[in-house]
């Protein structure tokens, strides 16, 4: 170590040079990111503004009891509205602001679930009637599904809604303590209505399956619980996550609601109690759709703050061996730190961008279904389903990687990294378990391998068939000509192989996908142990790996980026192609799917696998000096991040130290445990020292 090196003034010195040193021009590809200027720009505006504002301030959360951060995020909520309606905000900058407050908060399960499962399936009526209320918050909803006893399996939820002819009402109730509803978020406390899933009972008494109803649940006058209702909060979760969100629990006990109050755009119960069928029986699914395709978007943003708090902090960060300038090595360097922190990064990118396609897809199925059209539900559902489940595992490891590549100091609550990490944990669950989600995309994918090639898997399809294949499923047309072979891969140590080649790596991918399901398909009635997720897990990256290659296509079409940037970002995309592909060799060699011409020869390595790894290790050393660049591209704000290990000037020693000096323990020099504990254990122990000497 140099003498008189002060780490801390250094940690500044490194960051600025990593900016120095990368090439690209990070205000083009932050507009990228954000599709377009005027998104970036109105952001820039509301983080302004927000940042500023006291009732936004983040620097006393960590030391607030659980009922305290409740008040807090409503005090958050409350007085974002009130900006918003006095500097005129328009509906998207509230959206874009509510994206900014990074507590989950009670607001997020009305603004994603339960307003648009009302647009999109509440009657005319209903819709005149409450509309405007429920976008100006006039009144506070919550959606109303998961149940103390069910949650994932919702067609055997027990709470009913029992049509009632003779007053024309359906009748909510709760028979059994199973069926009280648990987990809601905004029930606890805060909603004033409810979206509630519950089985529909028809005057005969034949149960018709799940459906939805508007339900009141507090009085607008003094938010109290309206007769029949019990309800309130569930409790603290784990890791202290979600400490400001009320998921609440609710029982019912024979609450009559007008029958106007079915979301009956779709099925219907006519007044003398005949049921009408809707056109798709798993329509009432859709805002369980849209809120898993909007998970994919907030699951890119999470990962990609976790990529700018570890990568900024790893390269300012010195450890180990000495370098050439004399001091020790900025860890971001040691290969294995920087090959995990990079395809995080590389997530993060992906996941973004496939985001915001899958919104766009939502909206076009969210227009047909207006209609009565349901012919893009069966896709969506497939899709979101699968990237559900790949997206929010994904996100969960890459949180505990980002945190524990920052050693120690990951472990400190102002790294903001396990923050992030207790939010990121019940996504896994929330939503459909991953496990169980995993079986309902095998289903999806065994219907359409059927479908093609018949019940014994050898029809062969129309070349049309084979043309009309929707994006789920594009991978079967590998299947559909006895031509099709998988691509042969250049020799293994070739650091220019078809290793760096997207289409190569994409194809690799689908031939994956096609293998399993066909491997699926033929031992349906004996399935190994893991084959379930295996399947779910290689059809769901045969899908994102095609769109990764779309988004190349598109990058490279650009004419508002520079072509050194597109060239990095491409890489960026290349890179999480090949560690999805690594991920994935078991499957590869097990289908025997990786075809090298001119294998290695005796003295060289054997290992087909070899030529990956080494294309993934010199597309990472390629990446490494744009890491800056590109994390600071994501243009989050110290505010947004509030890490100290992620803070933009890179001094990341003093704001530890800063942090520390705010500990309440710290405002006294001599703690009140002292009289109460700490000084009757010291005289003990003195006290015993010294007649032990006797």
């Amino acid at each position: 170590m140099a003498r008189n090196h002060d780490a801390s003034v250094q940690n500044g010195l490194d960051i600025a040079n990593a900016r120095i040193a990368s090439s690209i021009d990070v205000s083009g590809i932050k507009h990228f990111i954000y599709n377009g200027q005027d998104e970036w720009q109105r952001k820039k505006k509301l983080v302004a503004i927000m940042s500023k504002d006291p009732a936004f301030d983040k620097s006393k959360r960590e030391w607030m009891t659980r009922t305290e951060k409740y008040a807090r995020g409503l005090r958050m909520i409350n007085r974002m509205y009130e900006l918003g309606q006095n500097l005129g905000w328009s509906r998207q900058d509230t959206n874009a602001a509510t994206t900014l407050l990074d507590d989950p908060l009670p607001i997020s399960l009305h603004v994603t679930a339960f307003e648009p499962v009302f647009l999109l399936q509440a009657s005319q009526e209903l819709l005149d009637k409450y509309t405007s209320l429920v976008a100006t918050r006039g009144i506070f909803g919550c959606y109303m599904q998961t149940e103390l006893g069910h949650g994932s399996n919702v067609a055997s939820l027990e709470t009913t809604a029992t049509y009632i002819p003779e007053t024309k009402e359906f009748e909510i109730h709760s028979p059994t303590l199973t069926s009280s509803k648990w987990w809601i978020g905004a029930l606890g406390k805060t909603a004033t209505h409810g979206v509630v899933q519950a089985k529909l009972i028809l005057p005969d008494g034949e149960d018709v399956g799940p459906h939805l109803f508007f339900v009141q649940l507090r009085s607008l006058e003094n938010h109290r619980l309206l007769p029949g209702i019990i309800a309130g909060d569930i409790g603290p979760k784990s890791f202290g996550a979600f400490a400001a969100t009320d998921n609440g629990f609710a029982r019912f006990n024979h609450v009559r609601i007008p029958k106007m109050h079915m979301l009956s755009k779709f099925a219907q119960v006519t007044d003398d109690g005949k049921y009408v069928k809707p056109p798709h029986a798993k329509i009432s699914y859709g805002g369980m759709l849209y809120i898993r395709s909007g998970m994919v978007t907030s699951a890119g943003w999470v990962i990609a703050k976790a990529a700018v708090i570890s990568i900024r902090y790893a390269t300012v960060r010195r450890q180990g061996a000495t370098g050439p300038d004399g001091l020790e090595q900025q860890v971001i360097s040691y290969p294995s730190l920087h090959t995990r922190l990079l395809p995080i990064l590389s997530r993060a990118y992906v996941y973004i961008g496939l985001g915001r396609a899958l919104s766009q897809s939502f909206q076009a199925m969210a227009s047909r279904l207006s209609s009565g059209d349901t012919s893009l539900l069966a896709e969506l559902h497939a899709t979101t389903s699968g990237l559900k489940v790949l997206c929010t595992t994904a996100s969960v490891q890459d949180m505990e990687n980002a945190r524990r590549s920052m050693g120690g100091h990951g472990y400190s609550a102002f790294s903001g990294v396990g923050r992030l990490y207790g939010d990121m944990i019940p996504s896994v669950t929330f939503e459909g378990e991953n496990f169980v989600l995993d079986q309902q995309v095998v289903r999806a994918a065994l219907k359409a391998f059927r479908n093609l090639f018949g019940l014994d898997g050898r029809s062969l399809p129309s070349p049309s068939t084979i043309q009309g294949l929707p994006p789920s499923t594009f991978y079967l047309r590998l299947l559909a000509s006895p031509s099709n072979e998988p691509p042969i891969l250049k020799d293994s140590d070739n650091s220019n192989s078809s290793w760096n080649d997207p289409e190569t790596l994409i194809v690799l991918l689908e031939w994956r996908a096609a293998l399993l399901v066909h491997e699926m398909a033929q031992t349906a009635q004996d399935p190994d142990s893991t084959i379930y997720q295996r399947v779910s897990k290689g059809v769901t990256e045969a899908f994102v790996a095609r769109r990764v290659g779309d988004m190349i296509s598109v990058l490279k079409a650009s004419s508002e980026l520079r072509r050194n940037d597109i060239n990095v970002v491409s890489q960026l995309y290349i890179l999480y192609l090949q560690t999805n592909v690594e991920s994935a060799l078991a499957d590869l060699l097990s289908f025997g799917l990786l075809r090298i011409e001119n294998p290695a020869r005796v003295g060289l390595s054997r290992d087909p696998t070899r030529g990956l790894r080494m294309a993934i290790s010199n597309n990472c050393l390629s990446i490494l000096p744009e890491a800056i660049g590109l994390t600071d591209a994501l243009g989050f704000s110290d505010w947004e991040l509030d890490s100290a290990l992620g803070v933009y000037d890179g001094k990341v020693y003093q704001a530890l130290w800063d942090k520390a000096q705010t500990d309440p323990l710290n405002s006294k020099e001599v703690a009140d445990a002292y009289e109460e504990s700490i000084k009757p254990i010291l005289m003990r122990g003195q006290t015993m020292a010294e007649r032990s000497k006797l």
